[in-house]
């Protein structure tokens, strides 16, 4: 089925395989992720994740055949979202969140598809949901969360820039601000003062603004810890270039910073 653009979100094509079976959502955004994003699935069924939320890929428009529908339906997948427009990760989450919130879902869990993050802990985010809490984050770095393999530039612009950036603009403090997994409630994502269907949000601008924007608000936030693995050897599975893709992320904290995503 294609569904029209609309105000804040792309046009896009959805296979839904099986109707809402739960409450939460984990989506997934990829592009051309291959075995990466099997392997993660694999463990999504190993550790039964389906039970606790369904599981929803946001595609870019892979062509690697990593969303080939047998294999998605065996890895018990809810529905598979493709987007057919301009825009790169933050457009795929546009189309995620709006699709989900039509769906009236409770809530939304967000996890990277390039099997870095521990999903078998998606049910501590499902937890902390039903407890009431509006943003949840993910955190390598607090008691229980591991870090594994960062790539030291990594960890010293997160430590000493990205969080501490971000902590001071959402007037609450973040360990692992950079860390797409994390958790927002409906409620959250359905604030008049939030609106997170906006075309401005074409990148990397929405996470760094729904980092923020809860505790801005006074809603309930907190962190959780969760396990990040990198390769310990071989390329660094990443869609962020070290130069461009660091400039442009400099520039999203700025512009957090003054408000500028604000509606």
């Amino acid at each position: 089925m294609i569904v029209e653009a609309k105000n804040g979100v792309p046009k896009y094509e959805c296979f839904e395989y099986e109707p809402r079976t739960k409450d939460y959502v984990v989506l997934i955004p990829i592009i051309n992720e291959g075995e990466r994003i099997i392997k993660e699935l694999k463990r999504g069924c190993a550790h039964k994740i389906y039970e606790k939320a369904d599981i929803v890929i946001c595609d870019g428009g892979s062509t690697d055949g990593c969303t080939e529908e047998s294999r998605l339906k065996k890895l018990h997948v809810n529905t598979l979202l493709v987007k057919q427009d301009t825009g790169r990760q933050g457009a795929q989450f546009r189309m995620g969140i709006s699709w989900a919130l039509e769906r009236q879902y409770k809530g939304i869990i967000t996890i990277d598809g390039n099997n870095k993050d521990s999903i078998e802990n998606v049910p501590e985010f499902v937890r902390k949901l039903e407890e009431g809490y509006d943003f949840v984050q993910g955190s390598r770095f607090v008691k229980g969360g591991k870090a594994i393999n960062t790539p030291i530039s990594r960890l010293i612009a997160l430590r000493l820039l990205h969080a501490p950036v971000i902590s001071l603009t959402a007037h609450h403090r973040f360990t692992d601000t950079t860390n797409a997994y994390r958790a927002y409630s409906a409620k959250y994502l359905s604030d008049s003062r939030v609106l997170p269907l906006r075309d401005i949000f074409k990148t990397y601008e929405l996470l760094a603004y729904l980092s923020v924007r809860a505790s801005q608000l006074g809603m309930k936030v907190c962190e959780i810890p969760v396990t990040r693995s990198y390769p310990a050897k071989g390329k660094v599975p990443t869609k962020i270039s070290f130069f461009k893709g660091n400039w442009e992320l400099l520039k999203i904290l700025g512009n957090n910073m003054r408000g500028k995503y604000n509606p």
